[in-house]
């Protein structure tokens, strides 16, 4: 990854998915010419689609799982409300950290770019790179992307749908959000990794980062971004890109959840997605890693707000702020690129309570809020 706009598109060449990748886009994924018509047919209430499971929060579905063009939501009805809090947890209240991890021998020898980020010999499609200068750069230049979750805190009623100027708010990434990059080495990734696993790999990671207390976590995250050519939790047969969750979710498969020193802690499943190619977002703007911030972006998003779900700010339907907007195609809070000081990338827009003169709309900016 390059570290300015200009050099940004050569850096992400067009490059054939793999195999595995070819299969599944030949069964899911978008042809370019249907592209835009299935992105359209999107339905912004997505959670209970094909793929949905008790602790697959913030689910964000395939783009060819979805069906007919959905009716325009009912504002009033898909506010976000506070949900109380779990362990005192609602929202991320310090500088958001995001800890990026590279499961697996799969993803091979290390290297630096230009840019000082790792690479990896096993990433054909330079994942990455593209992760690390994305939360690099949330929070710098000025960007109002990340401003538009600081509307939401914790501290307020149960059922709150406007902090105003009460509660603790969710803190802009002043700086950047990565705190941390980690290939996991110990052993290969398993091809189809369990709820459970991916939640104990979040714990292993926090103890290899040093964060070996609730405290020392309270406003961290972990990406477990698993490596080409793996299935984590069946995401390609149930028609998902990413999901979070925490920990302490007793529903996840193979285990329930993960306990040891730091728990509980927020996580997100990050399966490669430039596998399926179009239907996680490839060239869903321009470029063939879209789909990487596309996706990235949403789960982050949604952890923030919403860190042990569903403590924190969720619609009456269980939907979070990213799950009302996904995938949206026109209007206010489409997806588009937003600059960075390390790039242009692509994000969708998220629900935003204040937007739409206090009745709410997807947002892809907005002031700071404290």
């Amino acid at each position: 990854m390059q570290p300015n706009n200009a050099s940004r598109a050569p850096s992400r060449p067009h490059r054939k998915t793999a195999a595995l990748g070819a299969a599944v886009v030949a069964t899911f994924a978008l042809g370019t010419t249907a592209h835009a018509a299935s992105a359209a047919s999107a339905s912004t209430s997505s959670r209970q689609s094909t793929g949905q499971a008790a602790y697959r929060h913030g689910l964000l579905p395939m783009l060819s799982r979805n069906g007919s063009a959905p009716a325009a939501p009912a504002v009033s009805a898909k506010d976000l409300h506070f949900g109380g809090g779990i362990n005192s947890v609602g929202v991320t209240t310090g500088a958001p950290k995001v800890y990026l991890v590279f499961w697996g021998t799969q993803w091979g020898t290390q290297g630096t770019n230009s840019a000082g980020n790792a690479t990896f010999a096993g990433d054909p499609q330079g994942v990455a790179p593209d992760l690390q200068a994305f939360f690099k750069g949330l929070g710098t230049g000025g960007e109002l992307w990340s401003g538009v979750m600081t509307q939401y805190c914790q501290g307020v009623a149960t059922g709150t749908t406007l902090c105003g100027t009460g509660g603790q708010h969710v803190a802009y990434p002043t700086g950047g959000a990565l705190a941390g990059v980690w290939e996991d080495k110990s052993a290969a990734a398993p091809a189809n990794a369990t709820g459970h696993q991916i939640a104990q790999e979040a714990v292993v990671a926090s103890a290899h980062f040093g964060n070996k207390t609730s405290a020392a976590n309270r406003n961290n995250q972990y990406f477990i971004i698993s490596p080409t050519g793996t299935d984590p939790d069946d995401y390609q047969q149930s028609g998902f890109c990413a999901w979070h969750d925490y920990t302490g979710d007793a529903t996840l498969t193979g285990g329930g959840g993960a306990t040891g020193a730091g728990t509980p802690l927020a996580f997100t499943n990050m399966p490669y997605v430039p596998d399926v190619g179009a239907s996680c977002g490839a060239n869903f703007v321009s470029n063939p890693l879209d789909g990487v911030t596309i996706v990235g972006g949403h789960e982050y998003a949604e952890t923030i707000t919403d860190q042990f779900p569903a403590g924190g700010w969720t619609a009456s339907d269980g939907e979070e702020n990213g799950d009302l907007c996904a995938w949206k195609t026109s209007g206010a809070g489409r997806v588009q690129d937003i600059t960075l000081t390390t790039g242009r990338f692509a994000v969708q827009g998220t629900w935003s309570n204040l937007a739409n003169k206090s009745k709410g709309a997807c947002a892809i900016k907005n002031a700071i809020v404290t």
